[in-house]
């Protein structure tokens, strides 16, 4: 063990971390170190790299090598975040939940809708809180979209088209290479989370009706380039693209309506601010760069629209909120159950 956990005497929000890999290290650790109503006690990595930096990152936090060393302390902990490879996302859930500790898990929720059902079983019988880091609700270009539905500068929508592309050849994680469906892995279980979250938030119920599930990439690894349409039972089609092998990205919106259309390309700025140590509060966090602006209106005729800070920070804010004080939950697990029910019928056919 590394360092010694603080347990502080106060109504902060005792933290354990499981998991010291991108998204333990750049979102959820600088969010909870931010915020006063947390405090970042103990971090669960076994590789002595990420430990190295998890200490000097964190001198106040205990650096233990295993879930089990992390247990150990659940007596003097009151939150577990759970941001390891999906298919153990279930299990470390579930153990923390029964001892006795609220809990968020990354996406995806779990490696399966019936494992995700046994989270929010086990949350319901311990009596404590569960919620999953759906993080992507909070990006400054999804804000602003919204924020344009609601207002109606869109008219009615017909279409909503979402893209998060990039070009990454080369796999460097080794449980990225390995792991299929069965285990959470390939790209809609990276990616769709986040793509059908946005899309039921702002449209509603929806079904699949169409999908392409590739794997591009030599040696018939796990998905890597998917296109999944979903229709909404309020009437709106979403076509969603997630690829990982694009030496070109589409725009990130293109949103149909009988009014205007919104396009938007780029994407928002919080992860590679965050992973350069920029943390919310400091000048310009979440900020987009002007040339990133949508475009909203028609050909003939189009308005520049500013686009929202992105607020990753208010996730924390929230579920502070519902542990502490009683509140609504920042993400219902139910609504990600929903998403990996629609990744199962994809990934099952027609």
């Amino acid at each position: 063990m590394t360092g010694a956990a603080r347990f502080p005497d106060s109504s902060a929000l005792r933290t354990v971390l499981f998991g010291y890999g991108l998204g333990g290290r750049v979102f959820h650790a600088p969010l909870i170190d931010e915020d006063p109503r947390y405090s970042l006690d103990v971090i669960v990595t076994s590789d002595p790299v990420r430990a190295k930096a998890a200490a000097a990152a964190y001198p106040d936090a205990a650096v233990v090598p295993s879930a089990e060393a992390a247990l150990a302390l659940t007596g003097n902990l009151d939150l577990a975040v759970v941001s390891t490879p999906p298919a153990t996302h279930a299990p470390l859930g579930i153990a923390a939940l029964k001892a006795g500790l609220s809990a968020v898990v990354d996406k995806p929720f779990a490696h399966s809708p019936e494992a995700a059902r046994e989270l929010m079983d086990a949350a319901a019988a311990a009596g404590t809180v569960l919620s999953v880091f759906q993080n992507r609700r909070w990006d400054g270009d999804f804000l602003t979209l919204r924020g344009l539905l609601e207002r109606g500068e869109l008219g009615t929508v017909s279409r909503f088209e979402s893209r998060m592309e990039s070009f990454k050849p080369a796999v460097t994680k080794a449980w990225k290479r390995e792991a299929g469906a069965a285990d959470g892995g390939g790209i809609l279980f990276d990616l769709g989370p986040h793509l059908i979250d946005q899309a039921l938030q702002l449209f509603g119920p929806a079904e699949p009706v169409y999908a392409e599930v590739r794997s591009r990439r030599e040696g018939d690894g796990p998905d890597d380039d998917v296109f999944v349409v979903l229709q909404h039972a309020a009437g709106v089609q979403s076509h969603l693209w997630m690829n990982s092998l694009a030496p070109q990205a589409g725009e990130r919106y293109r949103v149909t309506g009988s009014k205007a259309a919104w396009t938007k390309r780029g994407t928002d700025p919080q992860e590679a601010q965050l992973d350069a140590g920029m943390r919310p509060g400091d000048a310009g966090y979440g900020v987009e760069e002007p040339a990133s602006r949508g475009l909203l209106g028609s050909d003939a005729s189009r308005t520049i629209v500013p686009t929202e800070a992105g607020r990753y920070q208010d996730f924390y804010t929230g579920l502070a909120a519902a542990v502490l004080d009683g509140g609504k939950l920042p993400v219902d697990p139910a609504d990600s159950l929903r998403g990996l029910e629609i990744i199962r019928q994809i990934y099952a056919g027609p």
